[in-house]
């Protein structure tokens, strides 16, 4: 299966500087009113995902939300979970670390569409 989510090394070392931090982390990406649509990490029971949303997969074993209008944007196509330097959104709990969360997209070709992981939903 090929995953509708992947991560850059980058976004990795802030997944586990985090997660030692913090313990389990979650995230999420929706087009909310005040984030816009970047992702935000949250602890595993700050925050539940609500019916709407889909588990795209998991990034260093912290599941990956996503909100189904962006899905229907992004249903063809994988996400990448990378770093950037700069300040994040202030919920998210990379805030204050002078680095940001951000994805990228790429369309899958015909050749990968077969094989792509299906989305579940959250709840």
């Amino acid at each position: 299966m090929i995953p509708r989510i992947i991560t850059t090394p980058a976004a990795d070392q802030l997944i586990e500087r985090l997660r030692a931090q913090h313990g389990p982390l979650l995230f999420l990406l929706s087009g909310g009113c005040c984030e816009g649509s970047v992702p935000n990490c949250y602890k595993v029971g700050e925050i539940q995902p609500g019916q709407t949303m889909l588990l795209l997969g998991e990034v260093c074993g912290a599941p990956f939300y996503l909100g189904h209008q962006e899905f229907v944007y992004y249903e063809n196509s994988q996400l990448t979970l990378d770093v950037v330097s700069g300040g994040s959104g202030e919920f998210s709990l990379e805030c204050g670390t002078g680095l940001a969360f951000k994805t990228r997209s790429r369309v899958f070709t015909d050749e990968e569409l077969p094989q792509v992981a299906p989305a579940q939903r959250a709840c």
